[in-house]
């Protein structure tokens, strides 16, 4: 049946096929694609042609096509990326070919993200905002040469803009969106203002500053929201309220070969959370009262990032980034009497922070010759992880429960080399050695080639070697008690893991006006030392502990086309991913089958550009395939069964016209048309996954069909 079907979607395709990666629609392929510059993973700016990594683009123009307000937004159109929401905590996950968020890493200006528990993994994508982006670049594959620990999976980098076409820039606008079929002004939906002014000043300097405020009222469905007392479990939301606000400011310097700018960015956050338990409380002679147990989580972030590139001693390129951020997520618990609308008790405290001194840099243009060169450079990481003890997951044991307060560093150093042994070869070699304060010292090393062939047609090879550090829930990780005993493990070492990857890409342009863009790519991936929670023993109770322990081998093949004619453009790809994990029960000596279980993923969009009325139409569908994996059965912790996942589509459609010559600009949209809620999902009690038996139950992805109304004031002269 799979044959089946890969081998229709191959018929449809052929000749007319489309693009899998979201790129821009608003121009002719050779125009947008052959000359697009690229800079993730390159010694400098360059087209992506000339690049010797596979770099996918999704543009400025498909971000406001989506009216994508955050990274989850427009991720979900990204075909090889499942993004997972959780609607009990507010935030959305990201996988790439099967791994978590752990094994991926996201990028500003190529300066890793803070997250509550990492640098650049385990990033809340709800929490990244858009809204100064010029264009996000993806690699798939092991990265860890350039980009270092737990860039297995790929890389994603956000490029921020730092210049202007005009002296001054003006931009608001509002948004206003339902969440399902709930909409209020403000009381329900999802509500979104955005500020930005730029301006260019004495011929060299550049200066913006912006703001975004995101208020997500929750999703009731059948809740009844914070007011309601009856305690039958109807109380509070089904999908969590929360209120984000985004500032950020840019100050660039740019004269010749000399580029300087530093950002701020500041991020607010806070998630309410509504307990469905309703306490009763007779306070005579006064009426009868009813109250919760009720929280909110306010996070933060900030980031100051100083870049400086420009030339030594007239040769030598230099290009250097420093960065300090720090994220905080606190939890407030309160008792919220109802009828009074009245907090009580409120006792705050510090949930998870992380804070991070980071530093990169690089030297190039040691030869000053077009046939070779290379690169040097360096990373310098200090991250401190602080856990507090009371929230029961984490205990450090040396200090007997107290709080968790752990520094790791890492310094490392790395090498590629560009070598053209012709026109059309260009050969990549790099190697990375890290020092690192709590683990093994590591090495990465890769090996890229690209191979330009007549006619416009584009053939990549390419092979690295990456590895993963244990994060700070496999490391510290403590929660004992009746009923549990799960602990992470101080001795972990880190996960070894290999890709390779071949692409063929080819440009077409045939006299009637249509372009074409084909592209196929193969890939394998081997990871060794996998960490996986494992049974320790069963008595008293099942105790569970992180451990490496199991081998994961994983093996895509997918297409990424698209076709141009006039104000047309049409896209699509498809992406077939087969994964193997053999997963070790622990003590009771027994592990699961380790065949190959595949997922089939489709993806399309079609734009309709009217120049005549400044009008563009453009829609996005996305089919992702079920996934299938093995799970300790939840009555028999020594057996596996198969779970899985089921498929579903997402849907999304917009509209944009433009009004008084491109000043004002009004769009409409519907997200998720194909009204997606939950899907099906059965696990098991969770080698693998988590320590609790569960059955068939249903995973929320959605909120269902919801509509937006944007409209945008732009102001440049």
């Amino acid at each position: 049946m799979k044959i089946k079907y890969i081998y229709f979607s191959l018929i449809c395709m052929n000749g007319l096929v489309m693009q899998a990666q979201v790129d821009s629609l608003s121009q002719k392929i050779e125009e947008t694609n052959l000359e697009e510059l690229v800079i993730t993973g390159q010694f400098e700016p360059q087209s992506i042609k000339k690049s010797a990594n596979n770099v996918r683009v999704i543009s400025k123009e498909d971000i406001q096509n989506l009216a994508a307000n955050n990274l989850g937004d427009v991720l979900n159109q990204y075909l090889n990326i499942t993004v997972t929401p959780n609607e009990q905590t507010g935030k959305s996950s990201v996988s790439l070919f099967g791994l978590d968020s752990q094994y991926f890493k996201v990028l500003i200006d190529n300066v890793p993200i803070v997250s509550d528990t990492g640098l650049g993994n385990n990033v809340d994508l709800t929490q990244i905002n858009l809204n100064n982006v010029e264009r996000i670049e993806i690699i798939e594959g092991a990265m860890g040469v350039t980009h270092g620990s737990n860039a297995v999976s790929g890389i994603l980098n956000i490029i921020t803009k730092k210049n202007s076409d005009y002296d001054w820039e003006l931009s608001a606008s509002v948004q206003e969106e339902t969440v399902g079929k709930e909409f209020a002004l403000f009381d329900k939906g999802r509500h979104i203002q955005n500020l930005k002014i730029a301006h260019n000043f004495l011929n060299n300097w550049y200066v913006s500053v912006g703001a975004n405020r995101n208020d997500l009222k929750g999703f009731f469905d059948d809740k009844q929201g914070k007011d309601y007392y009856e305690n039958n479990g109807k109380r509070g939301f089904k999908w969590l309220p929360k209120e984000q606000l985004t500032t950020n400011a840019t100050i660039a310097y740019q004269k010749e070969e000399t580029r300087i700018f530093y950002k701020f960015d500041y991020f607010n956050e806070t998630v309410m959370y509504y307990n469905p338990v309703v306490v009763p409380v007779n306070n005579y002679p006064f009426p009868e009262t009813y109250y919760s147990n009720d929280k909110r989580s306010p996070t933060t972030r900030l980031s100051h990032h100083l870049n400086y590139y420009g030339k030594l001693f007239n040769d030598l390129v230099f290009n250097i980034s420093a960065s300090y951020q720090k994220q905080q997520r606190e939890e407030e618990r309160f008792n919220y009497y109802i009828l009074d609308k009245e907090e009580r008790n409120n006792e705050s405290e510090v949930y998870q922070s992380n804070e991070i001194i980071y530093s990169t840099g690089t030297i190039t243009n040691f030869t000053k010759n077009e046939k070779f060169d290379f690169q040097l450079g360096y990373e310098l990481v200090n991250e401190n992880g602080f856990a507090n003890a009371t929230s029961g997951m984490f205990r450090d044991d040396e200090q007997k429960g107290s709080n968790i307060n752990k520094r790791i560093e890492n310094y490392d150093v790395f090498a590629l080399a560009e070598i053209n042994l012709s026109e059309k070869l260009l050969l990549k070699p790099g190697f990375r050695y890290s020092f690192q304060s709590k683990f093994e010292n590591q090495q990465s090393y890769s090996l890229s080639a690209r191979y330009l062939f007549n006619k416009g047609i584009e053939a990549r090879l390419s092979s690295g070697f990456s590895y993963r550090t244990p994060n700070f829930t496999e490391l510290y990780t403590y929660m004992v008690d009746s009923n549990h005993d799960i602990r992470g493990n101080e001795n972990l070492i880190t996960e070894k893991s290999n890709y390779t990857e071949a692409n063929i890409k080819k440009y077409t342009s045939f006299k009637s006006g249509i372009s074409l863009q084909n592209s196929i790519s193969s890939g394998f991936m081997l990871v060794k030392d996998k960490i996986s929670m494992v049974l320790l023993s069963v008595d008293p109770i099942s105790q569970y502990q992180y451990i490496n322990v199991d081998d994961y081998k994983m093996w895509n093949i997918s297409s990424d086309n698209r076709i141009g004619y006039g104000n047309w453009n049409f896209a699509a790809g498809f992406s077939l991913i087969g994964v193997s994990q053999k997963i070790n029960t622990g003590t009771l000596g027994t592990s699961s089958d380790d065949k190959f279980l595949y997922t089939f993923n489709l993806n399309t969009s079609l734009s309709y550009n009217i120049p005549e009325y400044k009008t563009q139409f453009t829609a996005y569908f996305k089919h992702n395939g079920k996934v299938q994996q093995f799970e300790s059965d939840a009555n028999d912790s020594s057996k596996f069964v198969l779970a899985e996942t089921a498929s579903y589509n997402w849907l999304d459609f917009s509209a944009r016209k433009l009004f008084f010559d491109e000043k004002f600009e009004v769009m409409i949209g519907a997200r998720n048309l194909l009204n997606i809620i939950d899907i099906r999902s059965n696990t098991g009690s969770g080698i693998g996954g988590s320590a609790h038996a569960t059955s068939s139950n249903n995973m929320m992805l959605g909120y269902g069909r919801s509509y937006f109304l944007k409209l945008t004031y732009n102001l440049n002269f």
